[in-house]
Parts: structure tokens; sequence; C-alpha cells
């Protein structure tokens, strides 16, 4: 697969790059993304969440009425759950939602999601990126250049360049990521990759492995 390498501007460079035909050309495999993607989202969550249950509230542990003889249902305590104020059934407890995936179905996920954005003509390919200064007008200026004004763009360098990233950081709909950083979950997120230069050989060897 062949791509034009554009210029900062949006220019043709008059030359192009070759992607991987093993990497941006496979047949997509959509129950790998979706194992990647819930793995990633099930990272992300804190687990933190908490309630107490009818033995952690405060409260009398006294039996507030009589067992039998009051027409209503029996009551053990005001911390009964049927109460206002009383304990929660089976609340939430603190956990851990993580989960395993085996190297290869993640990086299978990556592909897939590599080979959709290459289908939907959703790649561009720049000169290698690099900004004398953190400057947000100069990475909106880029993103006009390439008509991604108002399009969701996933940045991907070659390395750390913290110029670059701290240009891009508060526009909205746009990532700034290294190579190695990449997921799934981005790839997709994003309607249009932005691939530097450097960034497509390191991407091969990084799945290619």
């Amino acid at each position: 697969m062949e791509l034009a390498i554009l210029k900062h501007n949006g220019e043709d460079t008059g030359r192009t790059i070759s992607l991987s035909d093993e990497i941006f050309a496979i047949e997509p495999n959509d129950h790998a993304i979706y194992l990647d993607v819930k793995q990633y989202m099930a990272n992300r969550r804190q687990g933190t969440h908490k309630s107490k249950e009818r033995a952690e509230i405060s409260g009398s542990t006294k039996k507030i009425k009589k067992q039998k003889g009051t027409g209503g249902a029996r009551a053990g305590s005001i911390k009964s759950p049927v109460f206002r104020g009383g304990g929660r059934v089976f609340g939430p407890q603190p956990r851990d939602y993580s989960f395993k995936l085996n190297k290869k179905l993640k990086q299978l996920a990556r592909k897939s999601a590599l080979a959709y954005k290459a289908k939907e003509n959703g790649l561009v390919v720049l000169e290698d990126l690099s900004f004398d200064a953190p400057k947000t007008k100069s990475y909106l200026n880029l993103l006009s250049s390439l008509s991604l004004t108002d399009k969701k763009t996933l940045l991907l360098l070659p390395e750390g360049n913290k110029n670059v990233y701290l240009s891009g950081r508060n526009v909205p709909k746009t990532r700034v990521m290294v190579v190695n950083d990449v997921n799934t979950y981005e790839l997709l997120n994003a309607d249009n990759l932005v691939l530097c230069e450097g960034a497509v050989s390191k991407l091969e060897n990084l799945l290619s492995k």
C-alpha cells in the first residue's frame, strides 16, 4: 500500500511511503478489537465504588416493634434495608476490573484497527514534525493545512516531543501519542490517523514482533 508523504502545509512532497500489507491490509478481526477495547475500558475503572450494608451503618439494633400482632411485616432493627436510611442489600464493593489478554491478540486488535483506518482512507503520512516552542496556534495551523480541523485526529510521533505534545494538548478532538503507547481504543476513536514519517517504521516493527 502506497501513500503520499505530505508537507506540514498540506502540500505533496513528491515522495511516497510503502505501508506493510501484513499490518494495514489484513482482514480485520472484530472480536479481537472488542476484547482489547473492553480491557482498555475496564483497566481505566477505579473500582472504588462502595455502599454500606446493614452491618456498617450507624443505628440501633433494638427490635423496633413486636414480632406479631401489628398487622405489618416483621422488622428486626432500624438498619433493615426496607427502611429509609437502612443498609443496602448486596451493594457495590471495591474491586479490580482488569483482566488479562494475550499479547498476540492485542497485537491483532491494533492491526485490525489500522486496517479499518486504511480501508476508510483515514490515514495521513506527514513529514517528521517538530516545533521550536509549544504553541497551540502552530498545531491548529497544521490541522487546517491538512483539512482536519473539525475531525477527531490522532497524531503518532516516533518518539516523545514535548513541544508538539504541549501544542496539541488543549486542542479539542485531538490526541498526540508516541508509537509505543498506541492502543486500539485511541486508533478507533479517531476519525483520522496522522502518522509522522518516522513513526511508520517504528509502528511496523512494533506490530511485527
